[in-house]
């Protein structure tokens, strides 16, 4: 059930990307500012995109609850997967083979990973002092990030945004656990009476803000990548540390999980670098529907948990 949870989460937010987006291009062309938000809060496919990423949270909440944060958050790459079918199948874009390919191949890795390191244990209570130093080290961390993000070119700046951002979604993946478990135990109105709500708002907060600067600043070539493959690297870190989960303890055998999760890594760097750059359906003559000529590689925008 983990991993039904957490792949129907990076279905979900696959989903929210994608109808948000055709609704999006679909508003008329002289709407903007109030007109454009009136235009999409009545348009059903819209709003059925706050649905979706509605669902991604419930769903990535659910797997975080029963199962461990070393499975879910790199389970919630293959969000990427999900998009290229979107694009093939519903948008009907023109996908290269290496980029099917890429797909393929991370899918692949990242099942090496998960059968070879096989990711267990856990507990549901860290202590306060492991609480108090991840929290710093992560916040530190996205902070010093985001500072040396103020100078450099926008390629290096859309990197340095996007790793801080990806920091803090893995400091948000606790939250979201410690919530669940907070509220299993005390219940809805025992909840709020607990720190992990408001941590978990202050930390999606600070994660979305430092998302969108990543998106703002420099090319989504750049910034897709390291929101994709940080968010699990930190995240392994922080279940290791604060949940106590563990891996194989056959030196040989984690080897391969980490070989696996390295391939895993290239297959979406590749994937990212050779997805369409527009999310523009294709005409028959070879150019996006607003006339344009799709480009050959480019990721998409990315949307997070």
């Amino acid at each position: 059930m983990v991993i039904v949870f957490a792949l129907l989460a990076a279905l979900a937010n696959a989903v929210n990307e994608a109808t948000q987006h055709v609704a999006s291009i679909t508003a008329p062309r002289r709407s903007s500012g109030w007109r454009l938000v009136v235009y999409l809060f009545r348009n059903p496919l819209w709003l059925f995109g706050w649905v979706a990423l509605a669902g991604a949270f419930v769903f990535q909440a659910l797997a975080l609850h029963v199962g461990q944060i070393s499975i879910v958050q790199p389970l919630l790459a293959t969000e990427l997967v999900f998009m290229l079918v979107l694009r093939r199948y519903w948008i009907h874009q023109s996908i290269r083979p290496v980029t099917w390919g890429a797909a393929a191949f991370a899918c692949v890795s990242l099942t090496v990973f998960l059968l070879a390191g096989e990711p267990r244990g856990g507990q549901s209570t860290p202590d306060g002092h492991h609480w108090l130093a991840a929290i710093l080290a992560c916040c530190a961390a996205a902070g010093v990030l985001a500072l040396l993000a103020r100078w450099g070119s926008p390629g290096w700046r859309a990197v340095l945004f996007a790793s801080a951002a990806a920091v803090m979604w893995a400091l948000v993946a606790t939250f979201i656990k410690s919530t669940t478990d907070t509220l299993t135990e005390f219940g809805v109105g025992g909840m709020f009476t607990h720190w992990p709500l408001y941590a978990l708002a202050l930390g999606s907060a600070a994660a979305l803000f430092l998302q969108q600067a990543a998106l703002h600043v420099g090319p989504l070539r750049a910034s897709q990548p390291f929101l994709v493959i940080v968010d699990p690297i930190v995240s392994i870190a922080l279940s290791v540390w604060l949940f106590d989960e563990h891996f194989t303890s056959d030196a040989a055998v984690l080897a391969v999980a980490a070989l696996g999760f390295a391939a895993m890594c290239v297959g979406v760097v590749v994937l990212t670098q050779t997805t369409p750059a527009t999310m523009e359906a294709d005409s028959h003559d070879g150019r996006t529907d607003d006339g344009r000529r799709n480009a050959a590689s480019g990721p998409e925008r990315p949307v997070r948990r």
